[in-house]
């Protein structure tokens, strides 16, 4: 199975999303009826290409359906704050990555930018939101966009954060033994 047999399937919204990621990283690496995904391709451990496909109304009304996948430490404190930046930036603490999640990787690439821009305290929140609108205009007048042309830091890899035991291995045998 290739890609454009799966994308024929697809809806609109997110057929014309997964193919400009097909037209820049040719054929995924994994096919599936409902996913495309490639990997280690340009600067993004992952891309996932999804069938599924979500309203999304920051900065303007826009269906996200391509997740960009970089390796990036995030502090458990700031999980809140990237939060109210951008619904669709995820970070996974348990195995150190940071997505996003939009239309195409220059999107994904500005929210990107700016969730690092957040944890490394250079933006807040709302100065983050404000740099995002203003540099999404910027893409439909045709002026500069520099935190959509690249990354504009490092991903960090081996990052995974296992987190703290809390259990014993007596407290876990005792629980099973009375279960029992």
């Amino acid at each position: 199975m290739n890609s454009s047999e799966v994308l024929s399937d697809w809806p609109e919204e997110s057929r014309e999303a997964a193919q400009l990621v097909v037209d820049t990283y040719g054929e995924p690496h994994e096919v599936t009826p409902s996913q495309l995904t490639w990997f280690d391709v340009g600067e993004w451990k992952r891309v996932v290409a999804t069938r599924a496909f979500w309203e999304h109304q920051f900065p303007a009304p826009h269906f996200d359906s391509v997740e960009s996948i970089i390796d990036y430490p995030v502090p458990p404190s700031k999980f809140s704050d990237l939060a109210r930046f951008d619904g669709s930036v995820v970070a996974r603490r348990t195995v150190g990555e940071l997505s996003a999640t939009c239309h195409d990787e220059e999107a994904n690439r500005l929210a990107l930018n700016l969730a690092h821009d957040i944890v490394d305290g250079q933006r807040d929140v709302d100065a983050a939101r404000a740099y995002y609108a203003k540099e999404f205009l910027d893409a439909r007048r045709n002026q500069p966009t520099p935190y959509m042309e690249r990354l504009r830091f490092e991903p960090k890899d081996g990052t995974p954060d296992p987190d703290q035991r809390m259990l014993s291995d007596d407290e876990l045998e005792q629980a099973e033994a009375s279960s029992s």
